[in-house]
């Protein structure tokens, strides 16, 4: 097989030499995507939220499930442009393999409860640096994925810049409640630009953001198709969404026709009981609609990926707006969903109190032995309180649901701590 020309040397490169085996078969792309799938930090996913608490319902769809989800519709994206656009060929074209790694990634970071448990870290770990669920996937990619040694996977630059929605520093919007990296990560920033100093046009924060590599943008469209469609689906299987809501929902909004022709179009498909296979037909649309542009900014000169923008339909992006819209108001603004919110917060927020007290505020050589030795042992090595505070906060961040909820216990409830409860 000749060469992908669309990649060279710069994109390969790996902030440490990778050793190279005699008779290698996979690209370096390959590698990197083969390291995800097998680390535990990505099975951990189908026992972390996506919606609906992970084991609460057997059918419905976990963070694993979702990733695997985005993954294949990011490799569609790639086939769609190879075939139809005018700037990709048989010999030069945007990888499906690296495209699929930023993809099955984008979630690693995420913690326990979903999006309510990442509220809940970031507001623990304000005094330390923040926690922000994509800086999170960014320190599991480089420091921490193989626990033994505690070390990173050393991940190609184009992965890095496939997985980078956010390139803004903590310190440089303090304020923000979310995406950002974490300050310590500034040299995964500076090698994933190549040493280049963003331009002054392109300020730290949503500006900023919004700078992307092709493959980080179909990666960001791949996740949107596959929430907007998949968390509607969910949620209408779990019953916060039928006929009734979504019809006096759409009477409270000021909808264009198209908008409520949409709304019309899930409505039919409940009455039919045939919500899967319409949207399932929509992420095929989502994948054509699709469209490769030339673009230029101040990495284009070093590398292929940063010489083009995807283009997507105004009309698809108007209906997967409308959709999040949706799932946003009637399920996860529902009444149940909240309570479940508050009950994370609670758990992560008592769970994080003890921690903090034993291990974060003072260095205590002797006490109970809450974490595991080998984190404790990098805890008393740690320099100073935000390094002891981010090693909590990775133990914590990498609990599934069920974890999460034995270990609140195991604190907290007396009744809760026979020889089973262990296992």
């Amino acid at each position: 097989m000749s060469a992908n020309r669309f990649y060279t040397s710069f994109d390969f490169e790996t902030l440490d030499p990778r050793t190279t085996h005699a008779g290698e078969y996979r690209s370096a792309f390959q590698i990197d995507r083969d390291r995800i799938i097998h680390s535990s930090a990505f099975r951990r996913l189908q026992n972390k939220t996506q919606v609906f608490l992970s084991g609460e319902y057997d059918f419905y769809r976990t963070r694993l499930t979702h990733s695997i989800e985005v993954a294949q519709i990011g490799r569609s994206i790639c086939g769609w442009l190879t075939q139809q656009s005018q700037y990709l060929d048989d010999e030069c074209y945007i990888d499906s393999d690296l495209v699929e790694s930023a993809c099955l990634s984008h979630d690693l970071g995420h913690p326990p409860f979903g999006h309510a448990g990442e509220r809940t870290l970031h507001q623990l770990m304000a005094p330390y640096g923040g926690f922000e669920g994509n800086a999170q996937t960014l320190r599991i990619l480089t420091q921490t994925l193989f626990s033994e040694g505690r070390s990173g996977m050393n991940p190609t630059r184009a992965l890095l810049d496939g997985v980078l929605k956010y390139k803004t520093l903590h310190t440089e919007t303090p304020a923000a409640k979310n995406h950002y990296l974490y300050d310590e990560q500034e040299r995964w920033l500076d090698f994933t630009l190549g040493g280049q100093a963003f331009p002054l046009e392109l300020t730290p924060g949503k500006v900023r953001n919004g700078f992307r590599s092709i493959e980080c943008q179909i990666m960001d469209w791949a996740d949107d198709t596959a929430y907007s469609l998949n968390d509607i689906a969910d949620g209408i299987h779990a019953g916060f969404i039928n006929v009734q809501r979504l019809e006096r929902w759409a009477e409270d909004q000021d909808l264009s026709e198209a908008d409520l022709a949409d709304v019309a179009f899930l409505s039919k498909a409940v009455r039919e009981n045939r919500v899967e296979g319409r949207l399932n037909r929509l992420i095929g649309e989502c994948i054509r609609a699709t469209k490769l542009v030339p673009a230029a900014n101040f990495l284009s000169q070093s590398t292929r990926r940063h010489q083009f923008a995807l283009e997507i339909d105004p009309v698809l992006r108007r209906r997967a707006y409308l959709h999040k819209k949706i799932a946003l108001e009637l399920v996860f603004l529902s009444p149940q969903l909240q309570q479940l919110d508050h009950k994370a917060d609670f758990i992560l927020t008592r769970v994080f109190g003890v921690l903090k007290d034993r291990y974060i505020e003072t260095v205590q050589p002797k006490g109970l032995h809450l974490i595991p030795a080998s984190i404790e042992k990098e805890i008393q090595a740690a320099a100073d309180a935000p390094a002891r505070a981010r090693l909590v906060c990775d133990w914590i961040a990498n609990m599934t649901d069920h974890f999460a909820f034995r270990t609140y216990r195991r604190l907290f409830d007396a009744d809760f701590g026979s020889i089973t409860d262990f296992v």
